[in-house]
């Protein structure tokens, strides 16, 4: 891991779980596989300390554990996972779009939770958005269980690996191993576990209120068996399956920006067919026939057979290259070749990145670089229709930025540069790298300014969120508009506007934070996909 990642999943993991987490975590990160008592005494740690840290990470899947060959056992950190915390707001958002609002509490329940049942997940689930309704109103728990095994269906979710059985049942005579072996076996990785759910949300009683409070305590005495049938399964956010969403609606708009919204809407439909069954890191979908798309295409497109095999042809011809033929077989098959649309959009953004930074002469040249491979300083000066001096200029800032490089080809064995051709080049997989790393640098420096801005309106913050607690108080007693203008007036006009003002600057740095985490998204997807095909 490089220094730009080490120091961004530090600042994540202090950001979200607190210093002490943070100080464990990093020390796996630096050093890999370590056992206990190693790391609670190089990180200087109380061990009960160190134990509560990878209780926590193991509980969120930051941490994992495996016995070692001398009967140890060592934990090791799965440094991607640290970063995939910069993505929470968009898995949320995802089921949000997708599923509605239950769908997005029960990805963040998850998600703040690391793991948890089924029964709990739709108990909290139930309860937060009963608290959200008005006064009479709840939701019922099939509600939720109905939103949950669709997210299991379409593989959102799945079952985190358990105890086998023969491990979880008690009195065995074999002598207990020094760490449980978890197992799952795939084809109950997406099966909800048969629980009789029947109730629906509460919202929170009144601390004064002690009958209602016994009557709840009662309750729950009474529905205690149920919510242990699902006890030991528990579920996690499949975070690949998210990925493979995110990547698909980046090339759906791709084909949106380049054609036209139908053919957007075939490659839509193309994916959709093949989500499921399609691996995240497999090259093309599984071939389908023109028959099979007409049929599953929305209803509100009212297209004939043939338009769509007109479309169909374009798409296979168009020199991006998403959409292939792969037979003739039901009036033709075809694929979705998912490593080149993921190179071609990595591609796009090298293009942008270059054209902001430097400008649009040398996006051109840029360009003509990827597009002829390989151009001599005379040849680039040409087909960029540049003068000499500009071209030069620009390929050595390019050159200096490690976005362009530079292939000596000798006529002779002793590489005299009279006898020799100098060619430049684009290196994309090389580019992408690099870009990658300035923008995990960007998105430290983007989190260390969000928290430098609100360390130093600490005091003023605190001060507005008191005077906003006092106004909630007293508006829920019925207090007068007077009363609550002179609340109001103990903050003063400039202490305002440096609240206002810091406000729009952190929701800027959040917004930034999202936008480079797109650029991230795009990089690591086509960095990924030439690992699988190597």
């Amino acid at each position: 891991m490089t220094q730009a990642e080490a120091k961004l999943c530090s600042l994540l993991l202090q950001e979200h779980y607190g210093e002490i987490v943070d100080r464990v975590g990093c020390f796996l990160i630096r050093t890999g596989s370590q056992p206990l008592r190693v790391i609670a005494n190089d990180t200087g740690t109380p061990l009960d300390q160190v134990k509560k840290a990878l209780c926590v990470l193991i509980q969120h899947n930051l941490v994992s554990y495996q016995i070692h060959k001398r009967g140890f056992v060592e934990y090791f950190a799965h440094c991607d996972r640290y970063l995939r915390i910069l993505r929470y707001p968009r898995y949320i958002y995802t089921a949000k779009t997708l599923y509605g609002d239950t769908g997005e509490l029960i990805v963040e329940e998850l998600l703040l939770n690391g793991k948890m049942t089924f029964s709990a997940v739709v108990k909290k689930v139930a309860d937060r958005l009963t608290e959200t309704m008005e006064d009479g109103k709840s939701v019922d728990y099939s509600e939720v269980s109905g939103t949950f095994s669709s997210l299991a269906d379409t593989h959102f979710i799945q079952r985190c690996p358990g105890l086998p059985e023969m491990e979880s049942t008690k009195g065995s005579d074999s002598r207990r191993p020094v760490a449980p072996s978890l197992v799952i076996d795939e084809k109950d990785m997406y099966t909800i576990p048969k629980v009789n759910m029947l109730g629906r949300g509460k919202r929170r009683r009144s601390s004064d209120d002690e009958e209602e409070g016994n009557k709840g305590k009662r309750q729950k005495k009474d529905t205690g068996p149920e919510s242990n049938e699902d006890d030991g399964i528990y579920w996690q956010i499949q975070m690949e399956r998210f990925h493979q969403h995110f990547r698909d609606q980046a090339v759906i708009s791709a084909i949106s920006n380049k054609m036209d919204q139908t053919s957007s809407e075939i490659v839509r439909t193309m994916l959709r067919m093949s989500e499921v069954t399609t691996p995240s890191s497999a090259a093309y979908t599984h071939p389908l026939s023109s028959s099979e798309i007409f049929r599953s295409l929305p209803t509100g497109y009212n297209i004939s057979k043939q338009v769509l095999d007109q479309y169909l042809t374009l798409l296979a011809d168009d020199p991006l290259e998403f959409v292939g033929r792969s037979g003739d077989s039901g009036g033709g098959m075809f694929v979705i070749n998912l490593h080149k649309a993921i190179a071609s959009l990595a591609t796009s953004n090298l293009q942008s990145i270059v054209q902001e930074r430097f400008g649009s002469r040398c996006a051109r040249i840029f360009r003509l670089l990827l597009c002829k491979k390989h151009l001599e300083q005379k040849q680039v000066e040409d087909f960029a229709m540049i003068p000499a001096k500009e071209a030069k200029d620009m390929l050595y800032k390019m050159l200096s930025e490690n976005l362009v490089y530079l292939q000596e080809i000798p006529k002779t064995p002793d590489h005299a540069p009279a006898r020799t051709f100098y060619l430049y080049a684009v290196n994309t997989l090389s580019s992408a790298r690099m870009l990658l790393q300035r923008c995990y640098k960007t998105v430290a420096n983007l989190i260390e300014r969000r928290q430098y801005e609100t360390k130093e309106n600490k005091r003023l913050l605190e001060k507005s969120q008191r005077i906003e607690a006092i106004l909630a108080s007293m508006q829920a007693t019925g207090a007068e508009e007077t009363q609550l203008q002179e609340i109001e007036e103990m903050i003063t006009a400039p202490e305002r506007q440096q609240i206002e003002n810091l406000k729009r600057n952190v929701n800027k740095l959040d917004a930034s934070e999202i936008q480079v985490d797109d650029t991230i998204f795009i990089l690591e997807s086509y960095i990924n996909s030439t690992k699988t095909k190597i």
